[in-house]
């Protein structure tokens, strides 16, 4: 099958020209480039993509697809169903399922599950340790065979320096980053929310920033120390950015990622008990947030990642105190960067592409993503820069409805996505 997708707007960050380009596709790999108005070969399929911007298919770092075990929350199939409605064409989902991927075993069939639903590719993280449990290490090199392509302990980070140091060494082996969820259990359990006025003012417990910043500090000290490349999942705190940009400066192989809720909202939305506001890392106050807005631009912060975490309603509809962490974000996260990020002139179109798609493909060494080279994969987001829409939970794509961002109107939409080749989702 051939499809050249015309009279776009083409940005690719690793392209030496853009503007004017169309792309032809055949049997799912970038076939070359044509200049607009160019006629393709005979017997091309060609898609109009007039006003839009044509981009490298968009790869989500950190997702919970929650299939093995707890379905009733999400399946792989609703999961990747939700990520291509949002652009996303590659979802890495953490190994936090139950049982918990740590090993071959459930890689394989996390893999397995994505290609029956034939929609966004998945690229599963394999847990660091045995059952997360921070204890003994799985068996990285089995998960690397079988599809994993990062190994993580995720909301269990190993809170035993010895174990970390141990994972970094034998994950360098097998060329796995190691990512993070930093946070130091001793400071923030029992915490529901951002330790601060507001945490005090609605008398709930608070995780301080505190805790993310030694964990966060610890990781790039152990990092240099073994020369591992290790990922700070989901940063949030001022002090973990500032560490991370100290150590890049210094040559430590450190990257880090930041979810759309972190650069849009704090803890002062919390002040309603709304349990949508409740994720790990908790949403910060405005130092922070102002922190991450100055990560993103001066390029510390390379990646986005949603940290997609569905839950039942049942479960969110318990007391602020006892209902889970996290909410979904795979259908908002486009529309909530070109708000809080392009349309405020935070970051321009080739930034936010770098951030969703070139950066993430090269953190987690992605081959042929990433990029619409002529020879890479045609995994291609197509966006709506000025489509206007509301986000209703009702017509969300995922088994879970829980996200603070009900209602809300943006500008901006992912309205095609392809997926080697194949159209998985036009709005």
């Amino acid at each position: 099958m051939k499809l050249l997708i015309s009279n776009g707007h083409l940005i690719d960050p690793q392209a030496p020209e853009n503007t004017g380009m169309s792309v032809l596709i055949e049997d799912g790999i970038v076939k070359g480039w044509l200049r607009n108005g160019e006629a393709p070969p005979e017997g091309t399929e060609v898609f109009d993509a007039s006003g839009l911007l044509i981009a490298p298919g968009f790869i989500d770092l950190h997702v919970h697809l929650r299939e093995p075990g707890q379905e009733h929350k999400e399946t792989i199939a609703s999961g990747c169903a939700a990520a291509v409605a949002g652009g996303w064409t590659s979802v890495c989902p953490m190994p936090n399922t139950t049982p918990v991927n740590d090993n071959a075993a459930i890689t394989r069939y996390m893999i397995e599950q994505a290609e029956r639903a034939g929609l966004a590719n998945v690229f599963p993280i394999g847990a660091i340790t045995k059952s997360s449990d921070g204890s003994e290490l799985a068996e990285m090199g089995e998960m690397k065979a079988a599809g994993a392509v990062a190994v993580s302990d995720d909301g269990r980070p190993v809170p035993n320096a010895g174990m970390m140091r141990r994972a970094m060494q034998y994950a360098k082996d097998f060329d796995l980053p190691v990512v993070d969820h930093c946070e130091d259990k001793s400071l923030s359990s029992g915490g529901v929310m951002h330790e601060g006025k507001v945490s005090l003012l609605l008398g709930l417990k608070g995780m301080p920033a505190l805790a993310e910043d030694l964990d966060a500090v610890r990781d790039i000290i152990l990092a240099k120390e073994t020369g591992s490349h290790i990922h700070i999942a989901h940063v949030s705190t001022a002090g973990a950015i500032e560490a991370v940009r100290r150590a890049k400066n210094e040559g430590v192989n450190v990257t880090c990622e930041v979810t759309p809720h972190h650069f849009t909202l704090t803890d002062k939305v919390v002040e309603g008990y709304d349990t949508n506001t409740k994720m790990a890392p908790p949403l910060r106050s405005e130092e922070h947030l102002a922190a991450i807005i100055e990560g993103i631009k001066d390029g510390t912060i390379d990646a986005i990642a949603t940290d997609h975490a569905p839950h039942h309603a049942d479960e969110k509809a318990l007391e602020y105190d006892r209902a889970p962490f996290g909410i979904t974000g795979l259908e908002t996260a486009v529309g909530l960067a070109f708000n809080e990020l392009v349309h405020k002139g935070v970051i321009g179109l080739e930034r936010l592409v770098e951030m969703c798609s070139a950066n993430p493909a090269r953190i987690f060494n992605l081959q042929g993503r990433g990029t619409l080279k002529p020879g890479s994969i045609a995994d291609i987001t197509i966006i709506d820069p000025q489509r206007t829409w509301t986000y209703r939970g009702a017509d969300s794509r995922s088994k879970s409805r829980n996200s603070p961002f009900e209602g809300w109107q943006f500008t901006g939409r992912a309205v095609t996505t392809i997926v080697g080749g194949k159209i998985v989702y036009q709005a």
